[in-house]
């Protein structure tokens, strides 16, 4: 079955696709509306993403909550540093947890609406890529996507805040606030930009 990925705008080839009923699983060729099918998936499809077979179909509204708790990986074995990354960077790209990058810092943070994340996370690195780590408490209260019309202005602010900004996996700005208190402050000082708690799966904020 070949399907075109609207996201990226290829084709897709889909072998071994299974049809869900109860607990059964069935191998399928077609599937029609209401069916529930499982694809195999190595990273090539994210949360949100629209296949059609070749319609100009995108469809919108899945989206990214500002997380309520964030932690940073320990490795076990320094020597796996590389197949963290890679494998956070990955489930961060398919949707299972929000991954970021600091401006100021090489280790990665990852961020949730729940400590059940960090779990699944752990026990994915580990069956996945090979990785046993752990996760420590970031100390950091939420985080705001931001985004700024006047891209002088948007370069101050984030001169003047790169010890609490981060990329997140799309590539967009993020402000991580430590604090309720810290995060006012920011949008009072800086009324120019915009703090958003919430944005669309994929989506890369101007």
């Amino acid at each position: 079955m070949k399907v075109r990925h609207r996201r990226t705008g290829k084709e897709m080839k889909i072998a071994n696709a299974v049809v869900f009923m109860a607990n059964e699983r069935t191998r399928m060729e077609d599937a029609v509306a209401g069916d529930i099918i499982g694809i195999h998936n190595h990273g090539q499809l994210h949360i949100g993403d629209t296949l059609t077979e070749g319609e100009a179909l995108q469809y919108k509204g899945i989206p990214y909550f500002a997380p309520e708790l964030f932690s940073r990986p320990r490795l076990r074995d320094p020597l796996r540093a590389k197949q963290l990354n890679k494998g956070l960077l990955e489930l961060g790209e398919e949707g299972a947890v929000q991954v970021f990058e600091p401006f100021v810092d090489n280790t990665l943070l990852i961020g949730a609406v729940g400590q059940l994340q960090f779990e699944v996370v752990a026990h994915r690195l580990r069956t996945e890529y090979g990785v046993d780590a752990s996760f420590e408490n970031a100390g950091i209260y939420t985080a705001r996507w931001v985004t700024c019309p006047d891209a002088a202005h948007l370069a101050e602010f984030t001169k003047a805040n790169s010890l609490k900004l981060a990329k997140d996996v799309d590539g967009n700005l993020v402000y991580l606030a430590d604090t309720r208190v810290n995060l006012m402050l920011a949008q009072e000082r800086w009324p120019k930009v915009a703090f958003h708690d919430t944005r669309e799966h994929g989506q890369v904020m101007g």
